[in-house]
């Protein structure tokens, strides 16, 4: 089956993504939802331009979709986009990188069944330290773009997402709940190289924009593709 890949420039969409190919799935395109609003209930927004550098360095064509960010139209900006995709690359199923969010799953789901597309989210209910271990343990190069959460502050930012930092994040995970994955929104990701990548990509130029003490956000102003 031709398939689809709902891509954040984040690490769950591009390991979900792997996860897919490992099985023997095509990957015919990259769907991308750009929302203008920061704080999109649906969709990753921190450096999302990059998409485009990780669709090059995939060797993969990029579909993407603008969306304004309201709650509910955001859903009907996915069903455009997966419209697009299903016309012209001719998939039959979407991947989408989901852990925990019933919210995202059910309305992705939702989309799905209404223009007969299948969903495959290879991550559902993963362990969380377990995820991030098997990334690292693949070859995936892992950066922190944002944080929101108690315990990380922009100290973080730009660091690689290795096993000593899983540790840590481990620590605060039965200090304060926070989620190992980052997936309640604590840290935003963006992956820089992955086994599936012909190319890799190197942040040449970044700013930090700070709003308080534990939130953060890594401003990417310059990045090329580089040899691996």
């Amino acid at each position: 089956m031709r398939l689809g890949a709902l891509f954040s420039s984040g690490k769950d969409s591009s390991y979900a993504l792997y996860l897919m190919q490992k099985q023997g799935y095509e990957i015919k395109c990259l769907i991308t939802i750009k929302s203008k609003n920061p704080d999109s209930f649906m969709f990753h927004t921190p450096n999302i331009e990059m998409t485009k550098l990780q669709a090059e360095a995939m060797e993969l064509p990029l579909l993407e979709q603008t969306t304004e960010g309201k709650k509910e139209a955001e859903v009907r900006d996915l069903e455009k986009a997966l419209e697009k995709a299903k016309e012209k690359y001719k998939i039959g199923g979407v991947v989408t990188g989901a852990l925990f969010s019933d919210y995202q799953r059910t309305r992705i789901e939702k989309v799905c069944d209404k223009i007969n597309l299948k969903v495959f989210s290879p991550l559902w209910h993963k362990d969380q330290e377990k995820e991030v271990r098997d990334l690292v343990k693949e070859g995936f190069k892992v950066v922190l773009s944002s944080v929101a959460a108690e315990g990380l502050d922009r100290n973080w930012l730009g660091k690689e997402l290795d096993n000593g930092m899983i540790d840590r994040l481990v620590k605060l995970n039965k200090k304060s709940g926070l989620n190992v994955a980052g997936e309640g929104g604590e840290y935003e990701s963006l992956v820089l190289d992955a086994p599936m990548f012909k190319k890799k990509i190197e942040i040449t130029d970044a700013d930090i924009i700070e709003e308080d003490k534990n939130i953060a956000r890594l401003i990417i102003k310059k990045a090329e593709l580089a040899k691996k």
